[in-house]
């Protein structure tokens, strides 16, 4: 027994020698990047045989559907509290309590996106359904951000706005750029179906900074009618463009 335990224990020595020797020669910040690297690839390779929620129109049964009605049509969208249960939990609530009823488009920049969610209607105020209540998950200036492998700030993307990391309120931009972006995309950090999806256009630069928490499945021609409205030197609409309602078509149970 004895012999058949060092027999085994011979070769993870060898290996743990032979880390030893490599941090010896090329120092311990060559030998952690090395690892990391071999993380990286093992992440991608994994997300490279993955689905992904956005590049499907379905409705998946933990996924929720909304309908924004605006004074320019009508935009279906499908949320994903599985990747995003707060940004989720948030809008949802607020939708339901038509706290979105009648706000503007306060934000609006072709080849980019469209913003609102915004009482105040200049892109300074909104709040989150935890403001002043439950300070586990809003820290007086929003809730924390929630970033995901499976969600990137492709075209149609539903994402939330922000003022920095964690300050998420009840504002939120519509990705509305169709110009290709896959050119700018790493194959080594991107996977090969989200890269294609870039194609289409999108807002590559956001992702892993804003929360992306639902897409576009019908009504894509209304965001670029949305986007094509003049503006004044605020990026603000001169014409009122106005969110009328928000209909909940397949609702989500948050466990409590």
């Amino acid at each position: 027994m004895k012999k058949l335990l060092l027999t085994l224990l011979l070769p993870l020595l060898f290996l743990a020698g032979c880390e030893s020797i490599d941090r010896a020669i090329k120092g311990d910040d060559y030998v952690d990047a090395k690892i990391a690297k071999e993380k990286a690839a093992a992440k991608l390779a994994k997300l490279n045989k993955a689905s992904f929620p956005q590049l499907s129109s379905k409705v998946g049964q933990n996924e929720a559907q909304v309908k924004i009605v605006t004074s320019k049509g009508d935009i279906t969208l499908k949320l994903f509290p599985k990747y995003a249960p707060l940004a989720v939990e948030n809008f949802l609530t607020h939708a339901k309590e038509g706290y979105y009823d009648g706000l503007t488009f306060h934000r609006v920049i072709a080849d980019f996106m469209i913003q609102s969610g915004d009482p105040s209607g200049d892109g300074t105020g909104g709040q989150s359904i935890w403001k002043d209540k439950d300070k586990s998950k809003d820290s007086g200036n929003g809730f924390k951000n929630e970033t995901s492998d499976y969600l990137y700030n492709i075209r149609g993307a539903l994402a939330m706005a922000n003022a920095g990391q964690d300050t998420n309120g009840s504002q939120f931009y519509i990705v509305q750029n169709g110009q290709d972006q896959s050119s700018q995309l790493s194959t080594e950090i991107y996977p090969k179906k989200i890269i294609k999806a870039y194609q289409k256009g999108g807002y590559p630069a956001g992702d892993g900074k804003y929360t992306v928490f639902g897409q576009v499945t019908k009504g894509m021609e209304v965001v670029d009618k949305i986007a094509q409205v003049e503006t004044d030197d605020n990026d603000k609409p001169k014409e009122k463009v106005t969110i009328k309602k928000i209909d909940i078509l397949k609702d989500y149970q948050f466990k409590k």
